[in-house]
């Protein structure tokens, strides 16, 4: 049950992320400005505001181990922060349009940029540019839409508006499997997710059904129909516990059948 309901009606709200702290999130605007914001939903209070993009927010990632987050936008530049300091801690110029994400222990955090090419930077020198880059095959069907890590960090996920999501090493960038067969025609922005155990890869379609490969085979291992009336556009892992949640214009949790 929905326990309350936050407005943001002025700024409008689109990537949330919790932080660290109880209670707040940081989240990205698509209204008026591109000021990402620091709230406390405990009282619904704006903490701080972290301005400097100057297009829309496109990814939006917190470190794992601190107050830092990243933020990848379409004016081409991915800025670092401190959620303790209203000024950006470092920016980074890119040609095209970024997406990026921490590594699970917070040491490094990867940049997806022009849907071709991923960059590995390491966050105490990354004003240095970055230690790896690994160039893939350019797809001009699609974009990349996002980027996740492994929990075990061995992985990286990479997701497009097309119909197919890219598996790749971390360490060395050789792409693993490219996971296909699910409905995008419309390129709609679909989010794929790993399990927490790092094992599988799963992405909801247009058409309501949740696609789960294994990571190491590749093989297609489930289908599954939650009943969804449109495009699965979020779904994410419960870090802790072995249920996920599915969203189009409804959401869905699902809990494993335990067999007797």
């Amino acid at each position: 049950r929905p326990k309350r309901t936050l407005y943001s009606k002025k700024y409008g709200v689109d990537l949330i992320r919790y932080t660290h702290a109880a209670n707040t999130v940081v989240y990205s605007s698509n209204k008026i400005d591109d000021t990402i914001r620091y709230l406390s939903l405990h009282d619904n209070k704006y903490i701080r505001y972290f301005p400097g993009h100057t297009k829309r927010v496109v990814a939006l990632s917190m470190s794992p181990v601190d107050d830092t987050f990243i933020s990848g936008s379409m004016d081409k530049t991915i800025r670092l922060w401190d959620l303790r300091s209203p000024n950006c801690q470092g920016l980074m110029h890119l040609q095209g349009k970024p997406v990026c994400s921490f590594d699970p222990e917070g040491l490094i955090f990867a940049a997806g940029v022009n849907s071709e090419m991923v960059k590995l930077y390491d966050l105490r020198s990354f004003d240095k540019g970055p230690f790896a880059t690994f160039k893939m095959q350019y797809d001009r069907t699609c974009e990349w839409t996002g980027l996740k890590f492994s929990n075990d960090g061995k992985l990286i996920l990479i997701s497009t508006n097309g119909s197919f999501i890219r598996l790749i090493d971390a360490f060395k960038g050789a792409v693993l499997h490219t996971f296909g067969g699910y409905n995008n025609s419309k390129t709609v922005t679909l989010e794929a997710s790993f399990t927490p155990d790092s094992q599988f890869i799963m992405i909801g379609s247009e058409d309501g059904k949740i696609h789960v490969w294994n990571g190491e085979s590749g093989m297609k291992v489930a289908v599954l129909d939650g009943k969804h009336t449109g495009p699965i556009t979020c779904l994410q892992f419960n870090p802790k516990f072995m249920t996920f949640a599915s969203a189009c214009s409804n959401m869905a949790f699902w809990l494993p059948t335990i067999d007797d």
